[in-house]
């Protein structure tokens, strides 16, 4: 790792089951990620306020309420809207794989499913992050 990246992990909208969420935050901080987790419950405009204020690399967005199609790029939106279009955007939880593959034509990064590697996770993290700061 080139550095220690800073990551939000982030609950948008009402769905409550944050257990993944709560678990990808720990393996990342493992990893050496530094890590903000926001919560549950929060709005596009919190998360990307969050991002803006603590400065991070990443946004990761767990979901498992079916609402990702909309929620997702609405943070993109507020990211963008702040500014930063160019933070690493990634996802997990219950996506059907064509959503997963609509997400990832409108910027997601990556989506991650049920049963992903925790270490694959955040080795691909790291990989995909250092190589863009080696581009930059």
């Amino acid at each position: 790792m080139n550095r220690p990246y800073r990551v939000v992990v982030a609950k948008p909208g009402l769905d409550g089951h944050d257990r993944g969420a709560k678990t990808i935050t720990r393996a990342l901080r493992d990893h050496g990620f530094e890590v903000i987790y926001t919560g549950l419950h929060q709005t596009p405009e919190q998360i990307a306020e969050t991002a803006l204020q603590e400065d991070v690399d990443a946004v990761g967005l767990s979901l498992l309420s079916g609402a990702h199609l909309t929620l997702f790029v609405r943070v993109m939106n507020e990211l963008r809207a702040r500014g930063l279009g160019d933070i690493l955007v990634f996802g997990g939880g219950v996506i059907p794989s064509g959503d997963a593959s609509t997400l990832k034509q409108q910027g997601v990064a990556e989506v991650f499913g049920p049963g992903s590697s925790l270490k694959g996770i955040s080795k691909w993290l790291e990989a995909t992050l250092d190589e863009r700061e080696d581009a930059a």
